[in-house]
């Protein structure tokens, strides 16, 4: 909050200025935050030159923490501010059970921020909202078709769906629904789930336009009926209802560093029960109108990376031309110690045993023939010896690595970083070569 009050934003029109948009392109939610009208999103595909698609992926998450949204941020501002590039930064909006949780806010820290974070962090423009009432409302339809006439035949008992609330509350994971009057409706077993774990979150990110969202809507399974017949959204009818509450919640929202660099936040499902990246019409929209594009995959390159580079990126309009890897002593001392105890001290031993993690994210990405390197995020516990040997380990390995620290010194911490960076994205004239074929099946897809 401090590093937000030094740095005052400007106007959410001026930014979009940057980018080419008028304030006639944009719902405003105040001075800072705004989402983006369909017809400017079909305006700037008339750009057909695309920027550079940058992911930025990590190691293994620890309780020690890599920071990979801040050096997200803090590379965008780099290649923006420092290098004079036109960038935009694509991220996943936050949730706020993992807000109050352990995990904290999803917007950066230092001076590698975007902003206003307390309003990305908490309420945002409403997207959580649309989504969690999108979410019970498909229930209470299909509770409510069952009480009345059920034509389908659907087993109450066989119900796939899940209530959602944007709060972590474990009483609600196993509750009994319709106790009481018959008027109540059926009685039966249910349950609620954080509402980015929804599979309507996932959809709302894959999806193209409404057309394509209500077609998705339509395909999610419900359950099955009296004699095991798949029934699906779209044998009740609801996909139309339930695509129409989520009709605001489709345009990304338009924001800003705290170095003013344009950032478009929107939709954010998990990576380790969905795909882990912001929505397909954020990062397309960025690549129509920027020279380099910087989005994150969520936990590491084994999780959301390579569900990026293996699924995500065939609903893009192109592979990502670089993969940067996040790494931090820190982290890498816990993959081998398992503790948070001693890791502020220096252990060359641990360092090099934990180096093993990093090692099998590097060769696992390098295998999409896509350039990788690795930042090195640096903490104040970091000694000169820890980060000197963390280099030698990573080009013992055929990569290149840079050491920054966009935390403390915002955009000026990483400037050889970020021209790295995007010469490898420049000079990457490689075709993107995936782990399966999509025609594999699912054994096939686990041992390749």
């Amino acid at each position: 909050m401090k590093f937000q009050q030094k740095n005052k934003p400007i106007k959410i029109t001026d930014i979009a200025h940057k980018l080419g948009l008028s304030g006639n392109d944009l719902d405003l939610y105040g001075n800072y935050k705004a989402k983006i009208h369909w017809d400017a999103i079909k305006k700037a595909k008339h750009n057909s030159k695309l920027g550079k698609l940058i992911l930025v992926t990590s190691i293994s998450p620890t309780p020690a923490g890599e920071g990979k949204t801040t050096i997200s941020i803090g590379l965008g501002d780099a290649i923006n501010n420092q290098l004079h590039k036109k960038t935009i930064i694509a991220l996943r909006e936050p949730s706020l059970g993992p807000v109050f949780g352990l995990k904290g806010g999803a917007t950066g820290g230092g001076y590698a921020q975007v902003v206003p974070m307390e309003d990305i962090n908490l309420h945002f423009t409403g997207d959580m909202h649309a989504l969690t009432c999108a979410i019970d409302t498909l229930a209470a339809l299909v509770d409510n078709y069952i009480y009345q006439n059920n034509e389908c035949n659907l087993d109450p008992n066989s119900i796939l769906l899940k209530r959602g609330i944007d709060v972590n509350d474990r009483t609600l994971r196993k509750i009994i629904i319709g106790q009481g009057s018959k008027f109540n409706g059926i009685e039966r077993p249910a349950s609620f789930a954080i509402t980015v774990a929804n599979e309507l979150m996932a959809i709302l990110c894959l999806s193209k336009d409404i057309n394509d969202l209500k077609y998705r809507i339509g395909n999610i399974l419900v359950g099955f009926s009296t004699t095991n017949k798949p029934i699906y959204v779209h044998d009740l009818g609801f996909e139309g209802s339930i695509a129409a509450l989520l009709g605001d919640a489709l345009k990304p929202n338009l924001v800003q560093t705290l170095e003013k660099t344009p950032t478009l936040i929107h939709g954010g499902p998990f990576a380790n029960i969905a795909h882990g990246a912001n929505s397909i019409i954020a990062t397309n929209l960025a690549l129509h109108l920027s020279d380099y594009v910087l989005t994150e995959a969520g936990f590491g390159a084994d999780l959301g990376g390579q569900k990026f580079m293996d699924f995500v990126s065939d609903h893009l309009e192109k592979t990502p031309d670089a993969v940067v890897i996040v790494a931090t002593v820190r982290a890498l001392k816990y993959q081998h110690e398992k503790s948070t105890t001693n890791l502020a001290n220096e252990n060359i031993e641990s360092l090099t045993a934990g180096f093993v993690n990093l090692k099998r994210h590097m060769h696992n990405m390098k295998r999409y023939n896509i350039p990788v390197i690795v930042l090195i995020n640096k903490f104040d516990t970091d000694t000169d010896a820890e980060l000197r040997t963390l280099q030698e380990l990573i080009k013992a390995e055929g990569f290149e690595s840079e050491i920054v620290n966009y935390h403390d010194l915002g955009s000026k911490g990483g400037i050889v970083a970020a021209q790295k960076v995007i010469d490898l994205a420049d000079n990457n004239t490689k075709e993107i070569i995936k782990t399966y074929d999509p025609t594999d099946n699912i054994k096939a897809k686990i041992e390749k």
